[in-house]
């Protein structure tokens, strides 16, 4: 993720109010499953691997930040936590 500037996240949290403002819970919902089948014509396999998604997007937000990659052990710490979160 890139680093936002408190203008950048103002700005995003009025668009999304603004976008998304009229719309009901079972519209939202409908939104989302019409992404998410849309994610998964265009890519089937997406979500079934999440870790290995999620590292690769970690590497790419750590480039687009300016920091250097993070060691393997480093990545696998984080997803060992996040997995620990997931299942509470």
């Amino acid at each position: 993720m890139i680093r936002a500037t408190r203008r950048w996240l103002d700005f995003e949290a009025q668009d999304e109010r603004d976008a998304y403002a009229g719309l009901t819970y079972e519209e939202a919902l409908g939104r989302f499953e019409r992404l998410w089948a849309y994610a998964r014509e265009i890519a089937p396999d997406v979500g079934e691997d999440w870790e290995a998604d999620l590292a690769a997007d970690l590497a790419v937000a750590r480039a687009v930040n300016g920091l250097p990659p993070a060691s393997r052990e480093q990545t696998q710490e984080l997803l060992a936590r996040l997995r620990d979160a997931r299942t509470g």
